[in-house]
């Protein structure tokens, strides 16, 4: 269901016609056109594990797998007129990929389809070629039959198994292969296979299973990055294409099976299946036996061949991998034909089932062949030894076949002249010299040879001067200072006119207004004074206390009971008095509400009691009946009218009356057993209702628990009779509870038990706190790190707040820093700490605001800073404040620190980890397998010196009820007339959570929970099944269960005990289930428990675009009818859910408008404030009369005595409330709202349909909507005006919009196990609701049921040790001086065991790393020999989240490919080609090869000014590239030979395998025979590595590495390589379509830098219109970021020139006014009014720049601001 209208667009620029299907390429060419190309256009490239599939199965496609395996252009296997047949390698390779899969995620299956073979085959192609495939593919699948992973096989996607596959393991997606690009298919087969593929993808995506790419995907950290291809079950797949196009397919699968049965001699491929590979001599037999009779026996020299061949056979099995380390060698053109064109396939085919790794080695097999044409002598025995010899003479006897003649062999085949191979030179560098007192320190032990060599690699003539870098400017506004003035900055700036001070100072006057209301929606304080915890100064405290223990300095005592032996002391006369005030206070108070009390009850005396009722919860509210024996009475009289009104109600004996009734009097009699006030009369009425309800059971215990007054009270009311005088028996018998108490608690009282959780009153907060609470106080009072992993609404909430009391009352210098994921998050939490806290400093403030965008403020002089995680990085890592300002951190609080796993954004939370100076609390509701993530956590903590301690609360407080919106085929949507008047639809069905099970869960995650009368149905259930079941269901009876309970109200504690009992049972049936026979006990517990409604409807149904939106007002509607409002709606496409918004607001309108235009009603009222408004001046002049009559001065105003009407407030345009959802909110009024909405409009913050929306009670809300106008939402929705808000996952981190029910509105990738925990956790928050309601709207149940029942993903890491960030931490040493807070944390990171919680690297390792990244900065010129950073490091270190492009834009300009572009006499042209060379290196977008076909590309850009794919990069530029890449992977292959030479021993042999650690073969004994001339020739003719894998050794390869990419991938066991860590840019340089790179480059930057069209963005380079601003504006960032750094270098050349001149300051050219870091979020700007006064100019040229280096300057800022004008006009 596409629900955006993403695709409309471009559908458009296609054309009609269909092209022809007669031959296969056509057919997939119209394949392309009219679906995959689409397809594409949708796939969103995203981390398939972390944001995509979670914990959830996935398959990979071992047909996929194996070609992704054999196409390894390393591997030498199946290559034209090569004999080679490196089987070993192509194993290792296996189990590589296979690796790298694993340790992201082991929820995966391999499966083969036997038709989608084809391209594994390559048929097609040469003949060897395929029969090489064709044995490796049966090896390969044989390997993984071994394997600890599932595979299966299946004919195709209509075969039933896999039908039934799919049914029960419910795969999220397979990873495949596409089969590339039509274009250019090269052979007919070729074409066939592509067909296959892509019509293989359509029938799995139209199954329900989506689909990613497996070539080109991106193994980064702890994620899997690919392009995800969405699914859309379709049940009639076939209609989509015409019936000529599916015949085409069907002859293209025949083609290819005629083809395939030719090229075998008819000897059919049978789908894969287990085989049992023979030992060598076995195999040797059965090969002779084989080939006896094929086409290769008839060569003249088919016995020296197979001879050979055999005798290969049986050395291989005593040969070691680095024996079998053997180069190509060249053979005889005649012979290499006639081997791979007849002997070789017919061996291969032959060897299918029966040979494995131990006993065939091509590169073996062709060096025999090599050595015995160059032999002196040819004899088998003197080349091979006696002992082959003889076995292979035995087998040649045995068998009567002809003795092979190779004297003449050699001679037919004369060997050429040997030429020594060109052996690649090892070119590894030597390091630079380097000294640094701590680095020296740490490194000592790695013990690595340094060479004094020449640095004259590198060309330092651009923008390079060995300057130290000092790093004091902001990054994106060189003029700002990052430290202020009072801490020694140099901050100085213009003072401000006086347009500037007045518009600040409205600015200021706005965000303190709009704090001020969000704190009190915030703390409920709707309409008064907010009520803040004033915390004196520390310094203020100890003067105080100085001057009072002077005065008076026996105060200290006075107070005291207890004398110091423990005796009770004498009360002073002071005290008598003190009580006795106290006494007549009290009865002054009583004597007051019990007259105010008898005016309420006599004024409802002639009231219904449905208005007595209304009015008495009107008076519970009232701050007076909180407490005492007033709020004893009031609630007393609260359950008298519950009962009258049920005495009153007609169906009063009913099972639905009894069960409504009961319960809300049972609630309301709870709540005052638990007031403190109670009195004896009151506890025989409560008594009388137990009794009445038939629970007498309860009535002692619950008596025997209160404490009652002494002080006995009459009621001031008649409480209504229940019991009968005399016997005291019920009067009403109709009113007992007709089941076991035990029972009906579970039935109907779940949500109202008390949810303790060993609950005790604690002096440190002000309620009773569980015991994992009670355990976190005393982490923060031991002033201990903690991690706190507990569900929404678990009560986390108050622990930042204690911990930020404690740090405020302690001191008036320590910070606090809290760090939240989101902008959103920042704004609310600092207005709760400023609606809590107000502390009173003389030149700092108590809290501050620091977001990328804007501050709120002085970060660097306040207590509590609220902050996003990118800026605490940036600032702990400032060498400026790593002096002043880091050394007073004492606590960081990281919120929802599962973000740390996301793909954006997640290495930045682990630096703030390895950086911290103080304690941690981490916060969290969902972090999966936390114990893992918490010993690593706990590992740096300690090893900066703190304890840490992990708290773990897996109970939710309240319950999460889900529902499914039952919508169906051809059901019309239900015509909406107005909101009160609207029948539920009874659409909204409930979903019990083990109906969920029929899904196929394989197991239940950690948070699958029951509620009580979710046990009491299961039971039931049980029960009725308990002749199929091998427990005693007796046993769960909860009148058994809950035995030692009777006469007690269940806790939420029992109900837990009971639900663990229950869990225990049904895990047990579902691992021991077959779920997929409907006859299972299991199936029919799921029968028992399940809706029938849901039962007999098509669960799978998705509605239609027409049909999601038509019936959103029904949805809505349905929710305020049930009582389920306030609702949050759930949808991840910010586009949808602005269409929703839009629709819900045109049916209101419509409805109203048709209700007005029929309505009498309303015409009268119309007309009747018509009549009144036309006598508005009647009205003055009225007043104006009154006012001259008045003669007393004392007198009130008789114009405020006349009479307000409805006239007064009545608006025609306003929203009729019938058809609006909006509530009533205490928080403010109409006009309000009015003033809001008029400030929006003026300032066009939002569009007006969304306003519009606003007055009807519906908002919208995600990150593209402006700051203001969220902000705005999130208040009204709090105060309980707004009731429906439509929102992405904004809503869902941490933000306080607690809700009644979260609905899911259709289906998106984004829509993950994480994610749904997060939105459904609004619901029912603790506080507000007892109960959350969790509803799917448009997605089918499976959907629904994988949601709930997937395991949260076990957090994904990153390795934050990258190049830049060892480049940053001698930035920061330098710098800050080497301060003890620098140091300090360097020291840490290099002690800890390892440096990321998902990496393998050891200390040892991660040591060596850093030294040759020092190496690299030093080639690169960013560091000296000293460790200073110099020269362009600045550029480099700002734009640390964009390495590798940092360091790729650092080369080119020391090379003067920058200067050269920018130096063009055409300035146009230089900031084209400019701006083309920055976006190949920053915000890279890729498109899959099909979208980027020419033929696709043509017809988009004959209608577009879009490009859409980037043009390649410049030959300069590329030439650059190519040799930093080349030095690159030159110190990097150093340092990890120098890693391998020093840990030789502890590394080991490498010859075990990846994935299984296993050796591939168990080697067998040397022939130990001196006449073996060929074992001594593969000994001396072996490659020589260390580094090198001995498994792909034997392809040839040594230490020499192609790429940073092969250098990672193909490195021995032991070491652990991040090819992401290593900053390898050969992505710049790869050219799609060559050098094995997938994915085409999105121009999209370029194309907007072009022509500024958003809308072309959207329809031609296929970027989602939510997605728009936030790239532009990142690039936009990065533009300034890097403008800034090459104006720092500017100002150091002008430096150097006026030192070296002794002319003046350049101190002037840095003053601006003070804009924070010089950027503003358009979303949260506020636009300048119109007159304003111009900026001020431009930056002028230093002097001594040169004209070249100035060029660079022009052309940059030119072009950012062009691209910036652009940028801006899209949000004007």
């Amino acid at each position: 269901m596409d629900l955006d209208n993403f695709d409309d667009d471009i559908e458009e620029l296609f054309p009609d016609a269909i092209p022809s299907v007669q031959s296969p390429a056509n057919a997939a060419r119209l394949f392309d056109a009219q679906w995959y190309t689409f397809v594409n256009r949708r796939g969103r490239y995203m981390d398939l594990i972390g944001d995509y599939a979670g914990s959830e199965p996935f398959i990979v496609d071992g047909e996929a797998l194996l070609q992704l395996v054999l196409d390894d252009p390393l591997l030498a296997l199946g290559r034209k007129n090569d004999v080679s047949f490196q089987i070993v390698h192509a194993i290792y390779t296996l189990e590589r990929a296979l690796h790298d899969i694993i340790i992201r995620s082991k929820s995966f299956d391999i499966v083969f389809w036997h038709d989608t073979r084809f391209l594994t085959l390559r048929y097609g192609d040469d003949t060897y070629v395929t029969a090489s495939r064709a044995l490796a593919r049966a090896i390969l699948f044989n390997h993984l039959l071994s394997l600890d992973i599932a595979v299966h096989t299946f004919l195709n996607t209509a075969d039933p198994r896999w039908s039934s596959y799919q049914k029960h393991r419910k795969p999220m997606f397979v990873m495949t292969n596409d089969g590339g690009s039509t274009e250019g298919l090269m052979t007919n087969a070729h074409a066939e296979c592509v067909l296959l593929q892509r019509v293989f993808i359509y029938a799995v995506l139209t199954q329900g299973v989506s689909v990613t790419l497996m070539k080109g995907a991106e193994y980064r950290d702890s994620k899997i990055s690919s392009f995800v291809y969405e699914q859309r079950i379709d049940r009639n797949a076939k209609a989509r294409f015409p019936q000529q196009f599916w015949l085409a397919v069907q002859d293209a699968l025949h083609s290819l099976q005629i083809h395939e049965k030719n090229i075998r001699g008819g000897v059919p491929v049978t789908p894969l299946s287990a085989m049992n590979p023979l030992p060598a001599q076995e195999l040797a037999v059965n090969l002779l036996q084989l080939l006896r009779q094929s086409q290769a026996s008839k060569h003249k020299f088919f016995p020296e061949l197979l001879q050979l061949f055999i005798a290969h056979v049986l050395s291989v099995p005593h040969l070691d991998l680095k024996e079998r380390a053997q180069r190509a060698v060249p053979l005889p053109a005649k012979l290499s034909g006639h081997l791979t064109t007849v002997f070789l396939p017919s061996v291969f085919q032959c060897l299918e089932r029966s040979a494995s790794a131990a006993t065939v080695d091509g590169r073996v097999f062709a060096t025999l062949l090599g050595h015995l044409l160059g032999a002196p002598d040819p004899s088998l025995q003197l080349v091979v030894g006696s002992q082959i010899a003889v076995a292979v003479d035995k087998l040649w006897r045995q068998n009567s076949l002809s003795q092979p003649d190779y004297a003449s062999f050699q001679s037919h085949f004369p060997q050429a002249a040997a030429r020594a191979q060109a052996v690649p030179e090892d070119r590894t560098l030597s390091l630079l010299p380097f000294e640094h007192p701590l680095f020296d320190e740490e490194l000592a032990s790695i013990r690595l040879e340094v060479e004094e060599i020449s640095e004259d690699d590198e060309d330092g003539s651009h923008l390079e001067f060995n300057t130290p870098f000092t790093d004091t400017q902001h990054w994106h506004n060189h003029k700002r200072a990052i430290l202020p003035s009072h801490l020694g900055g140099n901050d100085a700036h213009a003072p401000l006119t006086e347009w500037q001070r007045k518009r600040q100072l409205r600015s200021e006057q706005r965000f303190m207004s709009k704090l001020q209301w969000q704190a009190q929606t915030l703390t409920g304080a709707f309409g008064s004074i907010l009520q803040q915890l004033v915390i004196p100064s520390v310094g203020a405290r100890k003067k105080s206390s100085i001057v009072g223990n002077t005065l008076e300095p026996s105060k200290a005592s006075k107070g005291l009971t207890m004398t110091q032996k423990g005796k009770k002391s004498a009360t002073s006369s002071a005290d008598k008095i003190r009580l006795a005030h106290q006494a007549e206070k009290q009865t002054k108070e009583d004597n007051s509400n019990a007259r105010w009390w008898k005016e309420q009850l006599n004024a409802l005396k002639e009231k219904t009691t449905q208005a007595k009722i209304t009015a008495i919860d009107a008076l519970v509210r009232n701050k007076r009946t909180r407490e005492g024996w007033l709020a004893v009475e009031v609630r007393l009289f609260r359950i008298h009218l519950e009962f009258s009104r049920w005495l009153d109600d007609r169906d009063r004996e009913g099972a639905a009356a009894r069960d409504r009734y009961s319960v809300t009097i049972m609630c309301m009699v709870k709540e005052v057993f638990e007031l403190r006030a109670l009195f004896l009369k009151a506890v025989q009425k409560l008594a009388t209702c137990l009794a009445a309800l038939g629970l007498e059971e309860y009535i002692d215990p619950w008596a025997d628990a209160v404490t009652v007054s002494k002080e006995d009270r009459a009621l001031s009311f008649d409480f209504v009779k229940l019991v009968k005088s005399k016997s005291g028996h019920a009067l009403h018998k109709w009113m007992k509870i007709t089941e076991d108490p035990i029972v009906w608690q579970l039935r109907l009282f779940g949500e109202y038990m008390d949810r303790s959780m060993d609950s005790q009153s604690d002096s440190r907060v002000s309620f009773k706190p569980d015991a994992w609470q009670r355990q976190v106080l005393d982490c923060l009072d031991r002033n201990e790190s903690v991690l706190v992993a507990a569900p929404t609404s678990a009560g986390k909430t108050f622990i930042s707040y204690y911990a930020m009391e404690k740090l405020l009352r302690s001191s008036d210098d320590d910070i606090l820093v809290y760090v939240a994921p989101t902008k959103a998050l920042v704004s609310q939490i600092a207005a709760e700490v400023y609606a809590r806290f107000r502390k009173d400093l003389k030149n700092k403030a108590c809290w501050a605001v620091h977001t990328r965008d804007y501050r709120v403020h002085n970060p660097q002089n306040c207590q509590i800073l609220v902050t996003v995680p990118e800026m605490l990085a940036i600032m702990l890592l400032s060498p400026p404040l790593a002096k002043t300002w880091t050394p007073r951190i004492k606590r960081i609080i990281l919120d929802e620190i599962h973000t740390i796993g996301q793909q954006d954004g997640g290495v930045v939370w682990e630096q703030i980890i390895l950086l911290a100076p103080c304690p941690l609390i981490g916060l969290s509701a969902t972090i999966g397998e936390p114990e893992k993530f918490n010993a690593w956590l706990g590992s740096v903590q300690e090893a900066h010196g703190f304890k840490h301690r992990f708290i773990y609360h897996p109970h939710r407080y309240s319950h999460l009820r889900k529902f499914t919106y039952l919508l169906q085929p051809k059901e019309k949507p239900m015509p909406f007339r107005n909101v009160p008047g609207h029948q539920n639809t009874g659409r909204m069905r409930f979903v019990h959570p083990i109906s969920m099970l029929s899904f196929g869960a394989r197991s239940l995650p950690p948070d699958f929970s029951l509620e009580a009368s979710d046990c009491l149905s299961l039971y039931h259930a049980f029960k009725s099944c308990h002749d199929k079941l091998d427990f005693d269901t007796d046993a769960l009876d909860p009148t058994y269960f809950f035995a030692s309970s009777r006469g007690l109200m269940l806790k939420q504690k029992d109900i837990l005990r009971y639900e663990a009992a229950l869990i225990k049972e049904i895990s047990t049936l579902v691992e021991t289930t077959d779920q997929q026979d409907p006859d299972s006990v299991l199936n029919e517990v799921i029968r028992l428990v399940s809706d029938p409604a849901l039962v007999k409807a098509d669960q799978q149904y998705v509605p239609t675009y027409d049909e999601f939106y038509s019936n959103l007002i029904a949805l809505i509607s349905d929710l305020h009818v049930s009582g389920d409002l306030p609702a949050l709606l759930f949808c991840f496409d910010r586009t949808v859910c602005e269409t929703m918004t839009h629709h819900i607001l045109v049916e209101l309108e419509a409805a109203e408008k048709e209700w007005r235009e029929t309505s009498l009603e309303w015409k009268r009222k119309v007309k009747q404030w018509e009549r009144w408004l036309s006598l508005a001046k009647e009205r003055e002049r009225q007043a104006e009369r009154l006012k001259k009559l008045k003669k007393d001065d004392d007198a009130p105003d008789p114009s405020t005595e006349q009479e307000i009407g409805w006239e007064a407030s009545f608006d025609p345009n306003d929203p009729s409330p019938q058809f609006s959802f909006a509530g009533s909110s205490p928080a403010f009024s109409k006009s309000d709202l009015d003033e809001e909405i008029k400030t929006l409009v003026h300032f066009n913050s939002a569009p007006v349909w969304a306003l519009k929306a606003l007055q009807r009670g519906v908002g919208v809300h995600h990150s593209g909507m402006n700051k203001h106008y969220r902000t705005l939402v999130e208040s009204l929705y709090r105060s309980g005006f707004l009731r429906v808000v439509i929102a992405t996952g904004t809503l869902a981190l941490g933000i306080n919009a607690p809700t009644k029910t979260s609905v899911f509105c259709g289906d998106s990738p984004f829509l993950t196990a994480l994610m749904y925990r997060q939105c459904a956790g609004r619901a029912g928050r603790r506080g507000f609701d007892l109960l959350g309601k969790v509803l799917f709207y448009g997605l089918p149940m499976d959907r629904c049921q994988r949601l709930v029942l997937s395991k949260l993903p076990s957090l994904g890491g990153n390795f934050p040790l990258t190049s830049t960030m060892v480049l940053r931490l001698f930035n920061l040493l330098q710098g800050s001086n080497n301060a003890p807070v620098a140091r300090d944390a360097i020291r840490g990171i290099l002690h800890l065991p390892h440096i990321s919680f998902v990496s393998d690297v050891g200390r040892e390792q991660l040591l060596h790393h850093i030294r040759f990244s020092i190496d690299y900065l030093r080639r690169s010129g960013l560091l000296d020999a000293a460790g200073n950073p110099i020269n362009l490091s600045g550029v480099a270190a700002h734009l640390y989240y964009t390495e590798p492009g940092n360091l790729a834009l650092i080369a080119l300009l020391r090379h003067g490919v920058v200067h050269r572009l920018c130096n063009q006499s055409n300035i146009i042209s230089a900031q084209r080609d400019l701006m083309l060379l920055l976006c190949h290196l920053f915000g890279r977008r890729y498109l899959p090869k099909t979208y980027a076909s020419r033929t696709h590309l043509d017809t988009i850009t004959r209608k577009s000014p879009s490009i859409v794919v980037l043009p390649h990069l410049s030959e300069s530029a590329r030439k650059v590239l190519l040799e930093h890449e080349a030095q690159i992977n030159r110190i990097f292959t150093g340092y990890a030979s120098a890693y391998v030479a020093q840990h030789v021993k502890t590394l080991g042999e490498d010859d075990k395998l990846p994935f299984s650690g296993q050796a591939l073969y168990d080697v067998q004994p040397k022939v130990r025979e001196p006449q073996s001339s060929f074992l001594e020739h593969l000994r001396r003719t072996a490659i020589r590595f260390s580094v090198r894998s001995s498994f792909v050794a034997t392809s040839g390869h040594g230490d020499i590495f192609g790429s940073i990419t092969e250098l990672a991938n193909t490195s021995r066991h032991g070491l652990h390589l991040n090819e992401h860590a290593i900053p390898s840019i050969r992505k710049f340089t790869a050219i799609p379509g060559k050098d094995n790179d997938e994915f085409a480059l999105n121009a999209y930057l370029y194309d907007f830098y072009t022509h500024g069209q958003t809308a072309a963005l959207r329809t031609a380079n296929g970027i989602r219109p939510g997605d728009v601003w936030y790239l532009l504006q990142d690039f936009s960032l990065t533009l300034k970021t890097i403008r800034a750094g090459i104006v720092q270098l500017l100002q150091s050349t002008a430096a150097m020139h006026v030192a070296t001149r002794g002319e003046g300051s350049v101190a002037e050219d840095m003053s601006e006014m003070d804009s924070g870091y010089g950027t503003l979020d358009p979303a949260e700007a506020e636009p300048e009014a119109e007159g304003a006064p111009p900026s001020e100019e431009s930056y002028r040229r230093p002097l001594g720049v040169s004209d070249r280096d100035w060029r660079v300057f022009e052309v940059m800022n030119a072009m950012t601001n062009e691209f910036d004008e652009k940028f801006r006009a899209i949000w004007a």
